[in-house]
């Protein structure tokens, strides 16, 4: 398999907007996570510190995906550099590891959303658990009054 020095820059891009992802999910969760500090800097309440608990860890593996996709561009930067030069072979090991950490960075990003799922069927269904529906309540209510 021939590549040339476009083979690589292609995966700018595709880098470039997974990079924003990830920032801009590790932006959200930051915020969640300040907001609910402030809130159990004032509550004291366990449910808020265990939610801080789940957001935490859920950044260092956002930190991750950003290193392997950081990585993975640096790789393509360093396989174009190596194709330039007309080091071929050298050229394409890089790019492979380029893909590699591609792939790791993407493997990464779905153990966060898997995550980030589970933590919200647990709420949802805690949710739904805890009291039966508002709009059968309001009807209980209008009829006692």
């Amino acid at each position: 398999m021939e590549i040339s020095l476009t083979t690589p820059a292609l995966l700018f891009s595709t880098l470039s907007l997974l990079l924003l992802a990830y920032t801009n999910r590790f932006l959200a969760l930051s915020t969640r996570i300040r907001s609910l500090y402030d809130r159990y800097r004032h509550e004291q309440a366990s449910g808020v510190r265990q939610q801080i608990a789940s957001l935490h860890g859920r950044v260092r593996l956002i930190r991750l995906m950003q290193l392997l996709g950081i990585l993975s561009l640096l790789c393509c930067v360093v396989c174009m550099l190596f194709l330039f030069e007309g080091w071929f072979v050298l050229g394409k090991w890089v790019f492979a590891a380029s893909l590699f950490l591609l792939m790791a960075s993407l493997v990464v990003s779905a153990m966060e959303i898997f995550i980030s799922t589970r933590a919200l069927d647990i709420e949802l269904h805690e949710l739904w658990t805890a009291q039966e529906p508002i709009s059968a309540r309001k009807k209980e209510g209008g009829k006692r009054a």
